[in-house]
């Protein structure tokens, strides 16, 4: 499992360099904390997406995550509390682990079905349109 950790760690690592970059750089706190907020929604979003289309178990995923506690936060199954302050170490550098299997992004088309039916609504042979 710690393979597995340290597979998701080098991978995150050009994110979590970029936000560590916004916040060494921008000296108003106000837009760092904006910044900040706008790269956090943006991954969370795209978590919560690959986590409903692909329809994957959260206690799967947990074991590869530093603290669980921020995947329940990040899927909207939980919450952020305020205790949740803690230092973020720089990103390992390096090659990734088993880096030529399954890391290539997999698109697959998601098939909706669609049901329209013709809808005749009772108000209108009751009350038909003269022209």
């Amino acid at each position: 499992m710690r393979t597995h950790r340290r597979t998701v760690a080098v991978l995150a690592g050009p994110g979590v360099r970029a936000a560590r970059e916004v916040y060494e750089t921008i000296p108003a706190d106000a837009i760092r904390v904006a910044a900040l907020v706008e790269i956090a929604a943006a991954a969370a979003a795209l978590a919560r997406t690959v986590v409903r289309l692909r329809r994957l178990d959260p206690d799967l995923i947990a074991p590869h995550v530093r603290d669980a506690t921020d995947l329940r936060a990040v899927l909207g199954r939980g919450r952020w509390l305020p205790t949740m302050i803690r230092h973020v170490p720089a990103p390992p550098s390096g090659p990734v682990p088993g880096a030529g299997v399954a890391v290539v992004p997999v698109s697959r088309s998601v098939r909706r079905r669609v049901i329209r039916s013709a809808r005749v609504s009772a108000q209108e042979s009751l009350f038909p349109l003269s022209a």
